[in-house]
């Protein structure tokens, strides 16, 4: 069984808009495992938690005795840490699922400044640019299925 540490980051251009996540998972031997992923069109906070649920995942894919993650969102921090109630209807269920995620490993997280957590914004940023040439998703079902619908018609 194994000791992970987990440096995390999510990133959205416009909050919301084109959203990445980076992390980085440094194993046992000196490895890194490096996970850059679009994730969509979603708010900064929604992407830090993808994150940190990305490292937990990746985490027990591996077997990890423990996790240690940092991370540069005092939101997510505090939140996972019990210091903030999560009261966000968006966030709520990506906070229960880190923390039955979290409850299966030692685990830790810890706020670091942004300046220490470089590497794993730079994935999230480059994520977030790879996103931004594609289309904010449509949230009109009618237009979403090429029907007009009562704006449409009046013109």
């Amino acid at each position: 069984m194994s000791q992970l540490v987990a440096y995390v980051d999510g990133s959205s251009h416009g909050n919301p808009g084109p959203s990445g996540i980076g992390v980085i998972v440094e194993v046992p031997g000196g490895d890194r495992i490096r996970i850059s992923k679009c994730i969509g069109w979603q708010d900064n906070n929604v992407a830090e938690y993808v994150a940190l649920l990305e490292a937990l995942q990746c985490a027990l894919a591996r077997k990890a005795h423990s996790l240690c993650v940092y991370s540069d969102s005092d939101v997510v921090v505090r939140q996972m840490s019990g210091g903030y109630a999560c009261r966000s209807s968006r966030l709520y269920s990506l906070n229960w699922i880190c923390r039955k995620l979290a409850r299966m490993l030692k685990f830790a997280i810890r706020r670091i400044p942004r300046e220490h957590n470089i590497e794993a914004n730079h994935l999230a940023n480059t994520a977030a640019r790879r996103y931004r040439g594609k289309r904010r998703p449509s949230t009109n079902a009618a237009a979403a299925r090429g029907k007009p619908n009562h704006r449409t018609l009046r013109g």
